[in-house]
């Protein structure tokens, strides 16, 4: 029976120690990340930028508002509403400002679904990329300027880097700090190694023509991003990443409302992870594509805040097997040691620790959505939204 328990521990910490050691190498590349500039380009590309707006009429008003604000020229870009369940004085203020409004209605409402019936509304209009927003996005000044001059190099893929734009809860801080460390690991990391970023579900730019054949294959219901990223790397097309363009998201701030989207985004992680990590795994050895592999391994990953909490609660086995948990408690410092790398400074003070303190409520909540992840990713679940007047988020100087 020991032998059996010993053996299962071993398991354990090979499959922390992976999780772990992913982390670190693509943590410790990000660091290398070089500062880039973007100056002014002649040559005006067109964006077409869709926002799909699922109810939050209060919310969506705001973001098309500020999204108008670009200095940027007016021919060159269109602010495209996508109208799903908003109300008809919504629709009617919309329709005096100078953006086009595609209502829809579906008995079960996703992001592709909104954005397919928006490439058909605008059918027959050029435009050189699509640009992806959220309903509570707000993106920097000169943003589309930034866009533009970014994606002088005809990149068909480019993800421009989300941040926080509300930090008033300890649940909002922590999801700030995880959206960071995401971006350090997964985007700035990869682009230091030459492999793609991993795409968000908003702040990115495709080129259009390449925009809409990936979306007539998209029949995501959660994870959109997901599966326009595999789609996209499959293809063996190379994601780029910005970091110095800057979208402005609204972060949980509700435990509720944080359980309800991590519950979406695992659903969304193990319907993918069964449709394509084995597929990409294996296919990917014979068709040389490096980006493909490293994405499948990333489906197989651990949830990080589950990690952590598996990898501390299991530090325990020091007291049954001194040598064993050594090797827990160590790679547990290990891995506070790459998180805090991946930390922006901002976040090093006295309110992130009190944050922190909400971390093993969040394991808890986390831990328990694996009961609840039954039919989840075969209906749209909804994140609430509030309206932030003007806050465009922390000191980009600071990020």
């Amino acid at each position: 029976m020991a032998i059996v328990f010993d053996s299962l521990l071993w398991v354990i910490l090979a499959v922390l120690f992976f999780n772990v050691a992913y982390m670190a190498l693509y943590g410790i590349a990000g660091l290398f990340y070089p500062k880039e500039t973007y100056p002014v380009a002649a040559n005006k590309l067109k964006f077409a930028v869709f926002i799909p707006a699922y109810k939050g009429d209060e919310v969506i008003l705001h973001t098309a508002s500020e999204t108008l604000k670009q200095n940027y020229p007016a021919d060159k870009f269109e602010v495209i509403v996508i109208a799903d369940n908003l109300k008809p004085e919504t629709i009617q203020t919309f329709k005096s400002m100078p953006l086009r409004v595609v209502e829809v209605l579906f008995d079960n409402s996703t992001k592709g679904k909104s954005l397919n019936a928006a490439i058909k509304a605008v059918e027959g209009t050029h435009y050189d990329y699509a640009i992806i927003l959220d309903i509570d996005n707000i993106v920097e000044e000169g943003f589309l300027e930034k866009m533009n001059s970014a994606l002088q190099k005809n990149q068909l893929v480019l993800q421009a880097h989300r941040l926080a734009k509300n930090e008033e809860t300890k649940f909002s801080v922590l999801d700030g700090i995880s959206e960071e460390i995401n971006n350090h690991i997964f985007r700035k990391g990869h682009k230091v190694l030459g492999l793609s970023a991993a795409l968000i579900g908003s702040g990115k730019a495709v080129a259009y023509p390449f925009f809409v054949e990936i979306m007539s294959n998209i029949n995501a219901v959660g994870g959109f991003d997901k599966q326009m990223e595999v789609l996209i790397i499959s293809r063996k097309v190379r994601i780029d990443y910005a970091h110095e363009i800057l979208v402005y998201d609204e972060k949980v701030q509700l435990p509720e409302v944080f359980q309800n989207q991590r519950k979406r985004w695992m659903s969304a992680q193990l319907t993918f992870m069964r449709q394509y990590a084995l597929k990409g795994i294996f296919g990917s050895l014979f068709t040389f594509n490096i980006d493909y592999f490293d994405k499948s391994i990333q489906l197989i990953l651990l949830p990080r805040l589950i990690n952590v909490g598996l990898n501390l609660i299991f530090c325990l086995v020091w007291f049954l097997d001194p040598i064993l948990g050594r090797y827990f408690i160590e790679l547990f410092i290990l891995q506070a040691f790459i998180l805090a790398l991946c930390t922006p400074k901002k976040y090093f003070q006295l309110n992130t620790l009190y944050a922190l303190m909400s971390l093993p409520y969040g394991f808890v909540l986390m831990f328990l959505n694996f009961f609840k992840l039954k039919g989840a990713n075969k209906k749209f679940i909804h994140t609430p939204h509030v309206v932030k007047e003007t806050d465009k988020g922390p000191n980009p100087s600071k990020n």
